[in-house]
């Protein structure tokens, strides 16, 4: 039987069938951990990440809120602009690579391979960096003038600091494929706390202004990467069998996934790399867009109060899409090992535990917005002149359920290599959801954006969980039936 072909992880995906070959050394397939092990290891690097990525949300709506009390309000416009737009371009051009990493290392950890492919990741990492700058350059008088109101220090801030986290997610990728979960959270606690503490110097009288403020933006990078040190300090080669050392005639003689297995031990691809690395930025664009075009497309036709208004009508997605983090990180690497292993029945039972907690906190929180959404809405942000709607704040907040099950369902789809077929999917419910906001469909554009919320986000669950049943990439029509009998649904 020929092997199937590569993912886009770089890692084949194999058709054939494993037990009846050799297994390396150790208490799994492939050399991996056993399932148990691994699930043990998920859990608990799931609630560590959760505590350091809860500690970072409080201290980042700690430097903002810091940051409008001490801030005039057009300061902080520009101060808050910049927050903004710098982590939108992190989000789209330096995720894919974290991704990228945080699978490959895992899957290469699961089958027992030694050494981890760094230079095709590195390479397109500072190829991004290096558009990013050319862009900010030519565009300086537009960025300085048209979004900073001519500062040119904020302006410096944003390119230091956007090339600055380059490193800064390319350490989260390692760190996360690697699961060394507590270290990730501390790159994140760290990058928050020292943030925050420049809006606290102009908060105490030790420094002053805008720029003041908005220079924590492009030193909290550099001060997250204090962890490095650490995390290689505990590096160590896995006690499996030493395959990547195989020569292809020792290979060959391995039975029926010995394609594979040779494939896997090579560097991962230039080609195989950006066409992941293409895909994953097509969804964090396609994210930023069903979190910020509905804001954006208000503020054009109905002006800035009622554009503030929607945002803080989406503060019900943001909050939770920040805290999932720590899932979204930990389950890649967990996902991709036990797709390595081949143990199907854990990777199912992997997402099918994730979807029913998600599916508990959405409708605890849609319940809770039906009663007294309106009320605590406008006691937490202000009454902005506009009225609250319960039941359109638990259609958003049943959208948001539907929008984390998607991404649970993304990282199965990144973790089995169908990384394009997600991005399309993406990509196509963030079309639906600018279509229908920028139609005359409903009279109210607060309740267009609330349904069209909803309707993309019940797509894109749709789409994405069409894509996971398929199964692998490179598998047999018999062998997706099989897969997607076991899934969810």
């Amino acid at each position: 039987m020929s092997p199937a072909p590569g993912g886009p992880g770089g890692v084949p995906e194999v058709a054939a069938q494993r037990p009846g070959g050799p297994q390396p050394a150790g208490a799994g397939s492939n050399g991996g951990p056993p399932p148990a092990d691994s699930a043990k290891s998920y859990a608990s690097g799931a609630r560590v990440l959760s505590i350091g990525i809860a500690s970072t949300g409080i201290f980042t709506f700690a430097y903002l809120a810091t940051a409008s009390h001490v801030l005039t309000p057009g300061a902080y416009g520009r101060v808050s602009l910049c927050w903004a737009v710098m982590f939108v371009i992190l989000s789209v051009i330096y995720r894919p690579v974290e991704q990228l990493l945080s699978r490959t290392i895992a899957d290469r950890r699961a089958r027992g391979l030694h050494g981890h492919p760094l230079r095709v990741p590195a390479l397109i990492q500072l190829g991004f960096a290096v558009l990013f700058l050319a862009t900010a350059l030519a565009l300086r008088p537009q960025i300085e003038h048209n979004l900073f109101d001519g500062s040119s220090a904020l302006y410096w801030i944003l390119v230091i600091g956007v090339l600055a986290y380059a490193a800064s997610y390319f350490a989260r990728g390692w760190l996360a494929g690697h699961e060394r979960f507590a270290l990730y959270g501390g790159l994140v606690f760290l990058e928050s706390t020292s943030r925050f503490l420049f809006a606290l110097a102009v908060a105490v009288g030790i420094a002053s202004g805008q720029a003041a403020v908005a220079l924590g933006m492009a030193v909290a990078p550099f001060v997250s990467l204090a962890v490095i040190p650490f995390a290689f300090s505990r590096v160590r080669l896995p006690g499996s069998a030493r395959l990547s050392g195989l020569p292809a005639a020792d290979a060959a003689r391995e039975g029926p996934a010995h394609a594979a297995v040779e494939e896997a031990a090579e560097d991962l691809s230039m080609k195989v790399g950006t066409g992941f690395a293409v895909a994953v930025v097509g969804i964090m664009l396609a994210e930023q867009t069903l979190m910020n075009a509905a804001v954006l497309i208000v503020n054009h036709t109905s002006g800035r109060a009622l554009a503030g208004f929607v945002f803080n009508v989406l503060l019900i997605v943001r909050a939770p899409l920040q805290l999932f983090q720590a899932i979204q990180t930990s389950i890649l690497p967990h996902l991709a090992g036990l797709e390595a292993r081949e143990s199907s029945d854990e990777f199912h039972r992997a997402i099918r535990l994730t979807v029913f907690a998600i599916a508990g906190f959405a409708g605890a929180v849609a319940l809770g917005l039906l009663l007294i959404g309106p009320f605590v809405m406008t006691t937490l942000l202000g009454n902005k002149g506009f009225h609250y709607g319960r039941i359109g704040l638990a259609v958003v907040a049943i959208g948001m359920g539907l929008h984390l099950v998607s991404g649970t369902l993304n990282q199965a789809a990144l973790a089995r290599g169908r990384a394009k077929l997600a991005s399309i999917a993406w990509l196509f419910a963030a079309a639906l959801f600018v279509a229908f906001v920028a139609s005359p469909a409903i009279s109210s554009e607060v309740t267009r954006v609330e349904v069209g919320y909803f309707v993309a986000a019940l797509v894109l669950c749709g789409l994405l969980r069409a894509v996971y049943r398929r199964g692998p990439a490179g598998t047999t029509t018999a062998q997706q039936a099989t897969a997607a009998a076991g899934g969810i649904g």
